[in-house]
């Protein structure tokens, strides 16, 4: 048996932890081969097919630790919408199978979130690709998993983050706001936020009133408190509804400034000294944290041993406490939201966070 690997979507840590769970499993259980293919489907379109051996990593133990892909990977060029130099778009998926073909794999790994699935489940059943799927995003968003390769760790940077700001906030009397990655749900600035005691947490799924949220922050300096926490995810809207973008990323617009929006807002009716930390992709690099290692080899082990048994069309998931396999077709349906009614969120307002309100017309979550 020869399989291949590869990693799609923006990268984030854990992902050669993955990588190597795989190599492990599929060499030392089946004795099988596995080759790792590079920048994902992009990979398939070169001539030869760019690919690298991966059987001799089973001993690298340090892949456990390290950061980004060492395949690299690729988060635009949809195969089917392919862009080309003259502006146009072109089909290239029959190209993509035709490399796939020419590796004489007998199935495919594919480590992504909810877009990147979508396009190699339609790359599997157009060119009858054996196709099983592990799920990766640090918003961890995609639906029937309650945790996905990249989150925990991108919750820690964002949390010590957050134990960072507070000391010069307290002994600049100051509001410090924390701008965290999550295009379509808060589950970062959510888990965060909590973690690392926010006074304010905002989210996609929830309104917020400036009002209101300025009033929060002045009854914490009346209370004797001369400093506040705010962590928002960088799709919440402005007063006036709109998403703060600063460029556009292929065909999706890339999110990120509505901090610095805010800090203007909010000082101006505080009359705090308001500063801004945008994480970035800090929250995508760095060394994984225990459980992103522990779902990422669940997650390997699961994924080869799903081809050994011929199940195909699954995605590997994380479910009260386990590793379990769910049919692609019902990951790959949009974003799981933040359910505004669930124990994290009450939890927060609990503890005292601003949160705002869900919204009048609310968005349904996705299950887990």
């Amino acid at each position: 048996m020869r399989i291949g690997i590869l990693t799609s979507g923006g990268d984030c840590a854990g992902l050669n932890a993955v990588i190597l769970a795989v190599v492990r499993r599929a060499v030392l259980g089946y004795g099988w081969d596995v080759v790792g293919i590079r920048q994902g489907t992009h990979g398939l379109l070169q001539r030869p097919p760019a690919v690298m051996p991966l059987n001799d990593y089973v001993n690298n133990d340090g892949m456990l630790r390290l950061g980004g892909t060492i395949l690299g990977t690729i988060n635009k060029g949809n195969p089917f919408h392919y862009p080309m130099p003259d502006g146009s778009f072109s089909d290239r998926s029959d190209e993509v199978i035709a490399g796939y073909e020419a590796l004489g794999l007998d199935a495919l790994i594919g480590i992504g979130g909810d877009g990147s699935m979508a396009i190699l489940r339609e790359l599997a059943q157009k060119g009858g690709i054996n196709l099983v799927g592990i799920p990766k995003t640090i918003d961890n968003d995609l639906a029937h998993t309650e945790y996905s390769v990249g989150f925990t760790t991108a919750v820690n940077v964002a949390v010590d983050a957050l134990d960072r700001l507070q000391p010069t906030a307290a002994s600049h009397e100051r509001i410090m706001i924390l701008e965290v990655m999550g295009r379509d749900a808060g589950h970062i600035a959510l888990f965060a936020g909590i973690a690392g005691g926010a006074d304010a947490i905002l989210i996609p799924e929830m309104d917020y009133d400036l009002e209101d949220l300025a009033r929060h922050c002045l009854n914490i300096r009346k209370r004797g408190r001369n400093h506040a926490l705010v962590i928002v995810a960088e799709a919440i809207k402005t007063d006036q509804g709109e998403a703060v973008v600063s460029g556009h990323d292929g065909q999706k617009a890339r999110y990120g400034g509505v901090g610095h929006w805010l800090a203007e807002k909010l000082g101006d009716r505080t009359g705090w000294e308001t500063r801004v930390t945008v994480l970035g992709h800090l929250q995508r690099g760095g060394t994984p944290s225990p459980r992103d290692r522990l779902v990422a080899s669940t997650f390997g082990v699961h994924a080869v041993d799903l081809i050994a048994q011929g199940k195909f069309d699954r995605v590997v998931a994380w479910q009260q406490r386990r590793v379990v396999d769910v049919p692609m077709a019902d990951v790959i349906t949009g974003p799981r939201l933040v359910d505004t009614g669930e124990t994290m969120v009450s939890t927060a307002i609990g503890l005292g966070a601003y949160m705002g309100t869900p919204p009048k017309t609310k968005r349904a979550a996705k299950t887990v």
